[in-house]
C-alpha cells in the first residue's frame, strides 16, 4: 500500500482525484496549484487498485522531468530507486532494465515513443499515464502518438492529462481530447471558491511608454516602403483589404508561393520576393516599435550580408537609406527605447527598496535579451541572461549551464533573470516578486505560462512595458481577449462529458 506524505491534499485536489477515478481527464488548474500533486493522488490509487502496475508520466523537457521525479520521492513513500528519470541519453538495453525495475517512470515523450516502437517497454504494464503540459498534444507530437498506442477501454488503464491553458478555442480544447482519449474536462479557475484561498494576489500594472518622434521619423520611412510594396500584393488576387493584413496572411502566401515554384511561372518567383521583402520590412517596423534601436541595427547588418534579391531591392530603397541614417546618427547619440529607460529606473527603485528584490524580464529576442543585461550592468544591477541552446543565431545555454544559472537565481547571486520563451515553462524556477513583460505576447497560453512564475506562494506583480500607438497595444488586447475567451469556455465546459472521435 502506498501513502502520501509531507503534504495535505486540498479540497479540489480530493473533488478531482474522485473523477479521474474513473474516467480518463483533462484538468485544468492555474499554475501553482498543484497539478502534480494531483497526479501523484491519483498516481497512488492507480497503483494500490492495481497492484504490481507502474506509472508513467510524460512532460515536455527533462529539467521539468527531474523536477517532477524529486516531488514524487518527497511526497510519497515509495522506495525512491524505483521512481525513475528516463532520457534518450540512457542507452537502450539499461532503459530496458529501468522499465523493469522501476514503479514510477517520468521521461520526455520522444523518449517514450522511441521505445514503443523498438518494443522497449510495455504499455501494458501501465495502470496510469500522466501527460504534462497537454496543451502541446497536436496530432502528430510523440505525446498524442504514445497515448494512441496505450489507449484502451480497460479499467487498469487511465489517462490523466494536465495543463494551465488548453486554449482559448472549444476546437482546440476538444483536439487535446481527441488526441489523448479524454472524456471529461475538470476545470477550476481563480474565481472559484474552492480555489480563491490558495492563490496569491497577483497585481497586473501596464506601463504605457511614447514612440519617441525620431523612431517615428524611421518608423514612417519604413513604412512608406512597406505600403508601396503592399500595394503589387493585389497582383495575386489579394481580395483582403489592405490595411488589415498582417504577418500571417503574408507567411500564408509565401507558402502558396513556395508550393507554385514547380510550376516555372515568372510571376510566381516576383510574388515570393515580394512578399520576402515585406517580412522583412514588418520585421524592422517590430524591432523599432518594440525592442531597440541596437536590435534593428543589428537586422540592417544581417541584410547587408544578404545576397537574395528580396534583401537588395529593401537595401537599394531611398526611404530605407534614409532610415538607416537616422538609425545611425540616433545611435551615435546613445538614443535608449523609452522601454529600456523605464526598465532600468523600475528595477533600481525596486531593488533600492528590496535588496533581496527578485524578478523575470521575457523578451522575445537574443539580442534584446543581451541588451537589457548590459544596460542592467551599467547600473550595477546584478543580472544573467537565460535562453535556450544555441542556434546559428547566437550562442546558447546547455542545460547544465542553464540549472547551474537558476541555482545561483534560487541562491540570490543575482536579482534579475533576462529570460526568453525557454524560461516559460518545463523550468524549476524560484519565486519571484514580478514577472516583466519587454513586450506584449498575442498568445494567452505564453501569457499566462510566463505570468504564473509569479504568485505561487506570496502575492506578486506581473507588468507589461507597452509602446504607445504601436502593435504592443494590439497584442496586448489580443492576448487578454484570448485570456478572457479561454475561462469562458473552460467554465461552460466544467464536468462536461466528451466522447472522443474514436467513439462517435
Amino acid at each position: 500500500m502506498y501513502n502520501i506524505r509531507n503534504f495535505t491534499p486540498r479540497d479540489y485536489q480530493l473533488n478531482i482525484l474522485e473523477r479521474c477515478k474513473n474516467i480518463n481527464c483533462l484538468v485544468c488548474l492555474p499554475t501553482g496549484t498543484g497539478k502534480t500533486k494531483l497526479a501523484i493522488l491519483v498516481a497512488l490509487e492507480r497503483l494500490n487498485k492495481f497492484s504490481g502496475s507502474k506509472i508513467l508520466f510524460l512532460t515536455p523537457t527533462k529539467p521539468l522531468a527531474s523536477q517532477i521525479c524529486n516531488e514524487f520521492i518527497e511526497s510519497t513513500d515509495i522506495d525512491y530507486k524505483k521512481i525513475a528519470l528516463l532520457t534518450g541519453a540512457i542507452i537502450s538495453k539499461n532503459r530496458k532494465e529501468i522499465y523493469k525495475n522501476s514503479v514510477i517512470i517520468v521521461a520526455t515523450p520522444q523518449t517514450i515513443e522511441n521505445d514503443v516502437k523498438n518494443q522497449n517497454i510495455d504499455l501494458d504494464e501501465f495502470s496510469l499515464l500522466v501527460v504534462d503540459e497537454c496543451h502541446k498534444s497536436r496530432e502528430n507530437f510523440a505525446n498524442t502518438k504514445v497515448a494512441e498506442k496505450y489507449f484502451s477501454d480497460k479499467d487498469s488503464k487511465r489517462i490523466l492529462a494536465l495543463t494551465a491553458s488548453p486554449g482559448s478555442d472549444k476546437n482546440k480544447i476538444n483536439e487535446i481530447c481527441n488526441n489523448l482519449h479524454l472524456k471529461s474536462v475538470e476545470i477550476l479557475t481563480e474565481e472559484d471558491e474552492d480555489l480563491k484561498k490558495h492563490i496569491q494576489e497577483k497585481d497586473i500594472i501596464n506601463i504605457y511608454v511614447d514612440f519617441p518622434e525620431e523612431f517615428r521619423n524611421i518608423h514612417n520611412l519604413m513604412k512608406e516602403e512597406y505600403r508601396s510594396k503592399l500595394n503589387k500584393i493585389k497582383e495575386f488576387g489579394i481580395t483582403k483589404p489592405l490595411s488589415v493584413i498582417n504577418k500571417t496572411d503574408l507567411v500564408n502566401l509565401q507558402r502558396r508561393f513556395i508550393k507554385d515554384l514547380n510550376k516555372k511561372n515568372p510571376s510566381t518567383f516576383y510574388g515570393l520576393s515580394l512578399v520576402s521583402q515585406l517580412l522583412k520590412l514588418s520585421y524592422c517596423l517590430e524591432l523599432l516599435e518594440t525592442q531597440s534601436l541596437n536590435a534593428l541595427n543589428d537586422f540592417i547588418i544581417k541584410l547587408e550580408s544578404d545576397t537574395s534579391k528580396a534583401a537588395k531591392n529593401i537595401l537599394s530603397s531611398s526611404n530605407i537609406q534614409k532610415a538607416i541614417l537616422n538609425v545611425n546618427e540616433l545611435r551615435n547619440k546613445n538614443i535608449k527605447h523609452p522601454k529600456i529607460i523605464k526598465l532600468k529606473s523600475l528595477l533600481s527603485e525596486e531593488i533600492l527598496n528590496n535588496e533581496k528584490y527578485k524578478a523575470i524580464v521575457f523578451a522575445n529576442y537574443r539580442n534584446t535579451i543581451d541588451e537589457i543585461i548590459s544596460e542592467l550592468k551599467d547600473i550595477n544591477i546584478k543580472a544573467e541572461r537565460f535562453v535556450g541552446q544555441a542556434n546559428k543565431k547566437s550562442h546558447g545555454l546547455n542545460q547544465k549551464e542553464q540549472a547551474n544559472i537558476i541555482e545561483q537565481f534560487k541562491n540570490g547571486s543575482f536579482n534579475i533573470l533576462v529570460a526568453s520563451s525557454v524560461a516559460e515553462e518545463g523550468i524549476d524556477i524560484p519565486e519571484v516578486n514580478a514577472v516583466i513583460f519587454y513586450e506584449p505576447i498575442g498568445s494567452e497560453l505564453r501569457k499566462i505560462q510566463r505570468a504564473g512564475r509569479t504568485g505561487r506562494t506570496k502575492p506578486g506583480k506581473i507588468i507589461f512595458l507597452i509602446t504607445k500607438e504601436t502593435r504592443d497595444v494590439g497584442l496586448f488586447f489580443s492576448s487578454m481577449r484570448k485570456e478572457k475567451k479561454m475561462k469562458n469556455t473552460l467554465n461552460k465546459m466544467k464536468g462536461e462529458n466528451i466522447f472522443s472521435k474514436y467513439e462517435q
